[in-house]
């Protein structure tokens, strides 16, 4: 199946495409139009972009729905090739704070990742403060105030009594410190924890680590939920679309196995056609392209001597210097995000249909349509994050038993069973079936 510029003049059978057949032509279209987005044909993006919007929906099956946030990704792209009219075009839109930080506790409140990435990261901070007596935790990400309620609680049942606890939470909204503020300091002064609350209002990548204000004598420990990614983009990156050098299709005229899931789909679909070549695979280079915001982000964070360091990511190549490499590795990672809403709440779900456009939908766009110093959602692999802090002088402290343990026996909790808890490296890996999701890993400086 071709797109071209005569196929369109007869689109009624496109409405009546069965569920899988739409699916796998929805693939075709996606992939036909990002090449032609990455070779600057818009033309034919053009087209191609005219056929998905007849299949494509927001409140579809899954696949419709991936596409739909795919296809307003690849548009986007286009239009920042024209700055003036991209301008014009988001000149009124208003970004409501509220609303995001709304749509972000539904995002832990549906999902179960966040949750588990929170009893991890408090199981491997009781046990690497044990003993101690004044301890300061530096929270890169301070948005949920329940993760550090219930270390307030597990402190508290310490045999040798509470530490005095000092929590620095860094945020670029005031608001969402304040909050944060006032719930601790509730929770603490219920328990009769000695306890200090410090605002930093920042966004990472222009924090001042001299104002996390480290003194002699605390046990530092510090927690990263979904930032350092952020770090990775640096200044002398291009910012103009990068050409594709290789053109992927999609086989459409065999058979289509039953599939339990997009993702399952997906990874036989694209297996054959769009898996990224051997010269686009590497992905990012690392350090040697001169990720200098990282490095030296990283080299203050040692310099501060933490006991331990927590950090969870999204565990995907989100990250690869061509259009085509982050379009296909992309749409595997949020296919699996998408089915595990499509197993959780129904399509007509307003909560769901916010999730996937507020917060899936625009680390999408930001994944396809930007490029340079704008593009934030560079997620990677959890080897990656192995080597970078390696070289800035962390080793891995292996999570421990029962970490692992509270981990599974939290998504035991869950009715869905998708959700699974692998063991890499002495690290915790979340999956949505055998598709890894998010990771967390433990490290500490090396003397």
């Amino acid at each position: 199946m071709s797109v071209s510029p005569s196929f369109g003049s007869s689109n009624q059978w496109l409405k009546e495409l069965k569920s899988e057949e739409r699916g796998l032509y929805l693939i075709h279209l996606l992939l036909a139009c990002a090449n032609h987005v990455a070779a600057g044909s818009l033309e034919n993006a053009n087209i191609a972009l005219d056929h998905i919007s007849q299949l494509a929906s927001p409140s579809g099956d899954t696949m419709q729905r991936i596409a739909s946030y795919f296809t307003e990704a690849l548009a986007d792209r286009i239009l920042r090739s024209w700055p003036g009219l991209y301008k014009a075009l988001r000149s009124t839109k208003l970004s409501v704070v509220s609303e995001e930080i709304l749509v972000r506790k539904m995002f832990f409140e549906i999902f179960p990742f966040l949750k588990v990435a929170f009893v991890v990261t408090n199981q491997a901070i009781i046990e690497a403060m044990e003993g101690e007596k004044m301890v300061h935790i530096v929270d890169l990400n301070a948005a949920e105030p329940l993760q550090w309620r219930a270390l307030l609680q597990d402190l508290s049942a310490r045999p040798e009594g509470p530490p005095h606890l000092r929590i620095t939470g860094v945020h670029q909204q005031k608001e969402v410190l304040d909050q944060m503020a006032h719930v601790l300091t509730q929770e603490a002064e219920k328990l009769d924890i000695p306890f200090q609350f410090n605002q930093v209002v920042s966004r990472l990548e222009n924090l001042d680590v001299e104002k996390l204000r480290v003194k002699t004598g605390e046990a530092l420990a510090i927690s990263s939920v979904m930032q350092l990614h952020t770090l990775l983009a640096h200044d002398n990156e291009k910012k103009s679309p990068l050409p594709s050098k290789h053109s992927n299709g999609v086989n459409l005229h065999r058979a289509l196995v039953n599939q339990n899931t997009l993702g399952e789909f997906l990874e036989k679909d694209m297996a054959n056609g769009c898996s990224p070549s051997n010269d686009t695979a590497s992905s990012s280079p690392l350090c040697s392209t001169g990720s200098t915001k990282i490095d030296s982000f990283l080299n203050a964070l040692w310099g501060l001597s933490p006991k331990v360091m927590v950090v969870t990511e999204q565990d995907s190549n989100h990250n690869g210097t061509t259009l085509m490499e982050r379009l296909s590795e992309s749409l595997h990672f949020y296919a699996a995000l998408f089915d595990c809403l499509e197993s959780t709440l129904p399509r007509t779900s307003l909560e769901r249909l916010k999730v996937e456009k507020m917060l899936l939908g625009e680390e999408i766009r930001n994944i396809i349509a930007c490029e340079g110093i704008e593009r934030k959602e560079r997620h990677e692999k959890l080897e990656k994050w192995f080597q970078r802090f390696d070289t800035s002088g962390f080793g891995n402290v292996p999570l421990s038993y029962y970490a692992m343990l509270q981990a599974r026996r939290l998504l035991q909790s869950y009715s869905c069973e998708g959700y699974k808890i692998k063991e890499e490296n002495g690290c915790v890996v979340i999956c949505w079936q055998d598709r890894a999701l998010f990771s967390v890993s433990s490290w500490r400086c090396r003397k």
